[in-house]
This record gives C-alpha cells, structure tokens and sequence, in this order.
C-alpha cells in the first residue's frame, strides 16, 4: 500500500474497523464532493425519519415511532428538489433497510444520490465513468482495482450489456419477454452475477419493464426501462434511472406495489402525497442513480465484507 495511505492499525479488539481502511474511506468521501463541487452540483440534505417511504417490493424501511419510518433512500425528497427547480444536486448520507445483514448488507449504510435536471441515463452513465475513475486515482493514485486476486481496469472501456443479451446469455431464458420476479432475482444472483466479466466495469442495462420501479420506460420499447445497474468486480454498486416524471403512472405503480407487499404480509406504508404532487406541479425530464458508498470503499480496500470498512458494524 503506498505510504500516504498509511495510519495506525488498532491492536485491541475495539470494535472499530481496521484504522487504515477508515483513512482509504475518508480519502474516497473528499474525492466524492471535490468531484460534484467541481461540476456545479449543490450538496443537498433531507430527512432522515419520514412518514412515506417509496413502496418497493422487496425493501422494508424500519419503523421509527408512530407513523414513521427511517428512510430507505432519499430519492423521494430530491425528486421534490428538481420540481421545485434544482438543477444537479448530489447528496451523502445514512439510509437504512431492514433485515438487510450479510458481507455486502447492513442494516444501515451510507448512499450516494445525484440528480440532474434535462438529463437522463446516458449523461448519468458519464458521470459515473468519471466519477469512479476520479476517486481511484485520488484515493489509491491509479485507476486499476484488484478484486479476488483480478485486476480490473477503471479506465478500460465499460462492458454495456443489456438485460436481455445477460440473461440469454447465461440464464437461458429473456425475462423481457417472460417476466417472472422470483426467477429473475434468482437468476440474476445465481446465474448472471457471477458469469459477468471482471477484468472492467459491466454496466446491465434496459431491465423489463415489470421491474421499472421509479424509472421510466424506454421511448419506442415500452417493454423495457431506462434503468442500468454497475457492476465492478462482480460487485453491484449502482442502480440509475431515466426518471419516470408521469404522476398518474407512478401512483399507479405505488399502488400496485402496495398490493403486492399486502399479499407477502409486508407493511404497507402511506402513498407520498406530496412527492406525488411535485410531478403533478412539474418534474422536468431527469437522470438519477444511487450508489453504495460503503461497496465502493470495499473495492478501493480490497474488502471482502462491508464491516471492514464501516467505522462501527452491527455485524461486528
């Protein structure tokens, strides 16, 4: 490891994660608003402890007292930032999911979230080329990862598959055509995940459109979304969006979501109003991407578990 990156390795078994990981995660989180600083956008903050989380099928937002619940994403506060006429606007901070426990999960994490105005996928998608490729090199001072022993090349062309070509691929089967959830989750994690290439960045994109959630879907191909989700070294670390802006489609979408969480006996949380009435006011079209900060400090470690590089980790 090159000696700027050095600090003092904890002897006792404090509970902390090991000092010079924190010192790779505090370089990283610098590098993360130097880069959207530079590039005009705002640093924004919203509430942590909300009344209506967004209704996903598979992600439970714990409660936190009466008719509340601590946020399993910011997305739906920053939407209402674009509609009342921010711009770019990039945010840090906790988020958390329940039941959500394992080398890649915790219970609380921290996410990053930016957002641009008249933009959509494509500009995001830059973005985030530049974006990682930027925190590599002001973090390890080179732009190449080695994950399980393979090196992967940041600065390589990024491999662009589309669901579709994936799952064919390795899967047998075109989810596009013949949507099934369970089978795509299983699919996905057994079967695709594993066989992606590892030597660069992979970035799947145009999921179906059954598995849209926020997104919008594709002009001219109604059966698939603009959502893309990248992949380095195997490891997820980010899900955009070409943002759906249609208020009546996304109550429609909310809705059907709370029946379907109805019937998995999950908790049903209250429609966001007052998202909802930020696209009736008017949400220009928009771009937007969540990205796992803890997965990306991972790879800039060599991690092999998320408690390797949170300062305090329910795991541990």
């Amino acid at each position: 490891m090159d000696d700027r990156l050095k600090a003092p390795v904890a002897t006792a078994d404090t509970g902390v994660a090991p000092l010079e990981n924190l010192a790779v995660r505090s370089r990283a989180l610098a590098a993360l608003r130097a880069f959207f600083t530079q590039r005009d956008f705002v640093e924004v903050e919203t509430p942590v402890r909300i009344p209506a989380p967004a209704l996903e099928l598979h992600i439970d937002a714990p409660p936190s007292g009466p008719g509340h619940w601590l946020r399993t994403s910011p997305e739906l506060h920053m939407k209402r930032m674009l509609a009342a006429g921010c711009e770019r606007i990039f945010q840090i901070g906790p988020c958390f999911r329940a039941g959500e426990r394992g080398s890649r999960h915790t219970p609380e994490f921290t996410l990053l979230e930016w957002y641009r105005a008249h933009a959509g996928c494509r500009e995001i998608l830059a973005d985030t080329e530049a974006l990682v490729r930027h925190v590599a090199q002001e973090t390890l001072y080179r732009t190449t990862l080695t994950v399980a022993g393979a090196t992967v090349d940041l600065a390589a062309p990024w491999l662009i598959l589309t669901v579709r070509e994936a799952f064919l691929a390795w899967a047998g089967w075109d989810p596009v055509v013949d949507y099934d959830a369970d089978r795509f989750d299983l699919d996905l994690v057994n079967c695709v995940e594993p066989a992606l290439p590892r030597d660069r960045p992979v970035v799947l994109t145009e999921y179906p459109a059954a598995a849209a959630a926020l997104a919008r879907l594709k002009p001219g191909d109604p059966a698939v979304a603009e959502r893309w989700e990248l992949y380095i070294g195997g490891l997820e670390i980010a899900n955009a969006y070409g943002e759906l802006t249609d208020p009546q489609a996304q109550r429609v979408r909310f809705l059907a979501c709370a029946e379907a969480r109805r019937a998995l006996g999950r908790d049903v949380y209250p429609l966001d109003e007052p998202f909802l009435g930020a696209l009736e006011a008017g949400m220009p079209p928009s771009g937007g991407i969540a990205l796992g900060v803890d997965r990306l400090v991972m790879l800039l470690c060599g991690a092999e578990s998320i408690e390797e590089v949170r300062s305090f980790c329910p795991l541990r």
